[in-house]
Protein backbone atom coordinates (compact mmCIF):
# COMPACT_ATOMS: atom_id res chain seq x y z
CA UNK A 1 0.00 0.00 0.00
CA UNK A 2 1.40 3.39 -1.00
CA UNK A 3 0.93 6.61 0.93
CA UNK A 4 -0.50 9.41 -1.23
CA UNK A 5 0.06 12.85 0.32
CA UNK A 6 -2.56 15.57 0.04
CA UNK A 7 -2.16 19.31 -0.64
CA UNK A 8 1.30 20.57 0.46
CA UNK A 9 2.36 17.37 2.24
CA UNK A 10 5.44 15.23 1.54
CA UNK A 11 5.96 11.53 2.30
CA UNK A 12 9.59 10.55 2.84
CA UNK A 13 11.57 7.49 3.97
CA UNK A 14 13.74 8.10 7.00
CA UNK A 15 17.43 7.31 6.52
CA UNK A 16 18.84 4.71 8.92
CA UNK A 17 21.44 6.06 11.38
CA UNK A 18 25.03 4.98 10.81
CA UNK A 19 26.03 1.77 12.60
CA UNK A 20 29.73 2.64 12.48
CA UNK A 21 31.92 5.54 11.48
CA UNK A 22 34.01 5.72 8.31
CA UNK A 23 37.07 4.68 10.32
CA UNK A 24 35.28 1.55 11.61
CA UNK A 25 34.30 2.62 15.12
CA UNK A 26 30.99 1.00 16.13
CA UNK A 27 28.35 3.40 17.41
CA UNK A 28 26.25 2.48 20.45
CA UNK A 29 22.58 3.01 21.19
CA UNK A 30 23.04 6.71 21.97
CA UNK A 31 22.80 7.52 18.27
CA UNK A 32 21.12 10.74 17.25
CA UNK A 33 18.09 10.39 15.00
CA UNK A 34 18.93 11.88 11.60
CA UNK A 35 16.91 14.87 10.45
CA UNK A 36 17.07 13.89 6.80
CA UNK A 37 15.06 11.59 4.56
CA UNK A 38 14.48 10.65 0.92
CA UNK A 39 11.25 11.92 -0.67
CA UNK A 40 8.91 9.08 -1.66
CA UNK A 41 5.98 11.15 -2.97
CA UNK A 42 4.66 14.72 -2.94
CA UNK A 43 1.21 16.29 -2.85
CA UNK A 44 -0.21 18.31 -5.77
CA UNK A 45 0.61 21.71 -4.20
CA UNK A 46 4.32 20.98 -3.52
CA UNK A 47 6.56 23.09 -5.76
CA UNK A 48 10.14 22.98 -4.45
CA UNK A 49 10.70 19.26 -3.81
CA UNK A 50 10.36 16.19 -6.04
CA UNK A 51 10.46 12.43 -5.62
CA UNK A 52 13.99 11.15 -4.96
CA UNK A 53 15.27 14.36 -3.35
CA UNK A 54 17.15 14.01 -0.07
CA UNK A 55 15.75 16.57 2.37
CA UNK A 56 16.66 18.08 5.72
CA UNK A 57 13.58 18.78 7.82
CA UNK A 58 12.45 20.19 11.16
CA UNK A 59 12.81 17.20 13.47
CA UNK A 60 9.69 17.74 15.59
CA UNK A 61 7.24 18.68 12.84
CA UNK A 62 6.55 15.26 11.34
CA UNK A 63 4.00 12.48 11.60
CA UNK A 64 5.83 9.15 11.88
CA UNK A 65 4.44 5.98 10.27
CA UNK A 66 5.90 2.49 10.01
CA UNK A 67 4.70 0.39 7.04
CA UNK A 68 6.25 -2.65 5.39
CA UNK A 69 9.32 -2.49 7.68
CA UNK A 70 10.10 1.09 6.53
CA UNK A 71 9.91 4.24 8.62
CA UNK A 72 8.01 7.01 6.81
CA UNK A 73 7.38 10.59 7.77
CA UNK A 74 4.70 12.98 6.56
CA UNK A 75 5.46 16.68 6.73
CA UNK A 76 4.44 19.98 5.19
CA UNK A 77 6.58 21.53 2.48
CA UNK A 78 7.23 24.55 4.75
CA UNK A 79 8.97 22.21 7.25
CA UNK A 80 11.63 21.21 4.70
CA UNK A 81 14.77 23.21 5.48
CA UNK A 82 16.99 22.16 2.57
CA UNK A 83 17.65 19.59 -0.14
CA UNK A 84 20.92 17.74 -0.59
Amino acid sequence: MALKPLKDRIVAVVEKPLEKTASGILLGEAKEKPAYAVVESVGPEVKGVKKGDKIVYKEYSTTDIKMDEKDYIILKEEDVLATM
